[in-house]
């Protein structure tokens, strides 16, 4: 089996809890997001689509590589906080351009905007119902 695969087989999408756009930790994230001035919010909920690797998506946008780190520090600590939950992986610190916060049912994406653009993660998971989260 390809290595690469294997950690797919390791992260198992959770049964016990049941997400839905309310959730406290959905919530929580969208308030970090906004604690600390991240931008242009949205939420897909890919609970309706089978070869989804989470519930949820959470896309944001920060203007440069140190409002980037801001956010995505201000996540995990918010959710750690409020929530008792520890991200399950997160990658992309050392590039500064794309910071992917894991909680398995939830995957957080903050953004440079540039980025953002050229990924297209909304029109990849266009079958999403997508939600903007404004302050």
């Amino acid at each position: 089996m390809n290595n690469n695969l294997s950690v797919l087989e390791t992260r198992k999408k959770s049964t016990i809890t049941r997400l839905t756009k309310n959730s406290k930790i959905i919530k929580t994230i969208i308030e970090a997001i906004n604690e600390k001035k991240g931008e242009n919010i949205v939420s897909l909920d890919l609970r309706k689509i089978p070869e989804a690797v989470a519930d949820f998506f959470i896309i944001c946008e920060a203007n440069n590589p140190t409002l980037l780190k801001a956010v995505a520090d201000e996540i995990e600590f918010l959710v750690k906080d409020k929530c008792g939950e520890a991200a399950y992986k997160h990658e992309g610190r050392q590039a500064q351009q794309w910071i992917l916060i894991d909680y398995v049912n939830v995957v957080v994406h903050v953004m440079l905007p540039e980025t953002r653009k050229f990924y297209q993660l909304e029109e990849m998971w266009s079958d999403a119902v997508s939600a903007e989260h404004t302050n």
